[in-house]
């Protein structure tokens, strides 16, 4: 918990992240986090100000940045709600990603069910979205991703994207309700003023 003060040892940072004491030393010993404020007995003490750090580190290491690059980026002045858009952009992806795997995952259990042993190719492709959802993508491939989704965008027929639709619904309501609220407001605030 925070004391009245608004700061954090970095035992408490650690538990209220899930990161892990090794790891907020080692983000300190890089300089991409030190703590200004120490207590009496010298253990560090995050602000609110090191949190919004940390989470900008936390955000850009998600992309798939380097720490070396990340600490070049906060050293500039970093465009919080930039950031936190293609955090948005990030997690959609994933969110994305994981319903086709379910999708996937579903088919080949319904086979299953019906005693059709998975083929070769429905198991390849469910190793590949697999490795895909665990692995964080670099700026480029995010950027390459997007360019690509906006090209078969273009070229889908109007069946496709319907189908592109229903998929989308599906797993909208495969979301519990406080999960789609959740991804509603955080929507809301990310989209800029007039948007």
């Amino acid at each position: 918990m925070p004391h009245d003060d608004g700061t954090w040892r970095i035992g408490e940072l650690a538990r209220a992240t899930g990161l892990t004491v090794r790891t907020l030393h080692h983000y300190d010993r890089l300089g991409l986090l030190s703590p200004r404020a120490r207590t009496a007995g010298g253990h560090r003490c995050y602000s609110g100000a090191d949190v919004r750090r940390l989470h900008h580190i936390v955000a850009l290491r998600g992309l798939g940045l380097p720490l070396e690059e990340i600490g070049t980026l906060l050293d500039g002045e970093p465009d919080p709600a930039g950031l936190l858009r293609r955090q948005l952009d990030a997690v959609e992806e994933r969110i994305r990603q994981a319903a086709d795997l379910r999708a996937r995952l579903l088919d080949v259990l319904d086979g299953l069910d019906r005693d059709a042993e998975p083929s070769a190719r429905q198991l390849l492709h469910l190793i590949e979205e697999t490795v895909m959802m665990n692995e964080p993508m670099t700026p480029e491939q995010f950027a390459r991703l997007q360019e690509t989704r906006e090209r078969q965008m273009r070229d889908l027929s109007e069946e496709d994207r319907a189908a592109l639709d229903r998929k989308r619904r599906d797993a909208w309501d495969a979301l519990t309700p406080q999960e789609q609220e959740r991804m509603a407001e955080r929507r809301r605030r990310m989209l800029p003023a007039g948007g």
